[in-house]
């Protein structure tokens, strides 16, 4: 009876001593820290990742994921003049685990602050940011819209923290705006309007390489007359210049202009010859 009973005492000793070191220690994972909660307090040490002791069903370790990650929402919204949009933007953020224990304090754990924080802080941004945008600036002006979501989500997340008592809890690594979609009907307008655009410019394009076209051949049809002319100037210049030559030649030399009379001669006497009352008679006839 005595050796049952140290038996079974032996056992459940054996099993406290399991049960106590079980609950001894604490394995932090990697990209976490511990948060260690004594009897329901948080304490401000902060485990990094690793094996830690702690006292045994007093103290309770809460794992914080201080990896970067991200929370993504679509946020309905009107532009400036007055069209619905709906904007997809995704933001990647991480905490700070050097303050994890007073963010777990404060707000909780990394999908407390995703829901609690960061998808508000995105809702209401992008509604600030999309008002002051036309519909057609929230797509030229993309980069410009990103850059101001971003500042006014980080401004938001920065005086909630701010105000919770916890400033510098998280950080954000980037504002993603994926996608911009707008009614069916406004999708119609652009589509119209690019097409109008597009032909437009068509249009331009043909009637310049018209004219284009027209100037060239214009061009060419002056320079052609423009060298007719010339060829026909120097020509006149040459000719004239002959004629005075010749001339000049002919008034200095009587034998010359005989010469020149004889070259013309067709070989034929003239029929009819004289320039008194009576004519001479025509020789041809007599034979």
């Amino acid at each position: 009876m005595f050796k049952n009973f140290i038996a079974s005492f032996g056992f459940v000793f054996l099993f406290l001593g399991f049960l106590i070191f079980s609950n001894s220690y604490k394995i932090v994972d990697a990209g976490h820290v511990g948060v260690v909660k004594r009897l329901g307090a948080i304490k401000k040490t902060v485990l990094p990742e690793g094996f830690h002791f702690k006292i045994p069903f007093v103290d309770h370790i809460e794992e914080m994921d201080i990896r970067l990650t991200k929370a993504e929402t679509s946020s309905a919204s009107s532009s400036r003049d007055l069209q619905s949009v709906t904007t997809k933007v995704t933001v990647q953020f991480s905490l700070n685990g050097g303050i994890a224990p007073l963010t777990f304090q404060k707000i909780g754990n990394r999908d407390d602050l995703r829901g609690i924080l960061v998808l508000p802080a995105i809702q209401e941004s992008v509604k600030a940011v999309t008002a002051q945008y036309s519909a057609e600036q929230l797509i030229t002006k993309r980069e410009e819209v990103k850059i101001q979501i971003q500042k006014a989500i980080s401004n938001f997340i920065s005086a909630t923290l701010k105000e919770k008592g916890v400033p510098g809890a998280m950080s954000i690594a980037n504002v993603a705006i994926t996608d911009f979609d707008f009614s069916q009907e406004f999708n119609k307008a652009i589509e119209l309007k690019v097409r109008a655009e597009q032909e437009a410019l068509q249009a331009k394009n043909e009637k310049l390489r018209r004219v284009t076209q027209a100037e060239a051949a214009a061009e060419e049809k002056k320079l052609a007359a423009a060298a007719s002319a010339f060829e026909t100037e120097i020509q006149s210049k040459a000719r004239a210049e002959a004629i005075r030559i010749e001339a000049e030649a002919l008034k200095n030399n009587p034998q010359l202009i005989r010469l020149r009379s004889i070259e013309r001669w067709n070989g034929q006497l003239p029929k009819i010859s004289g320039g008194g009352a009576v004519p001479f008679i025509d020789v041809s006839k007599l034979e």
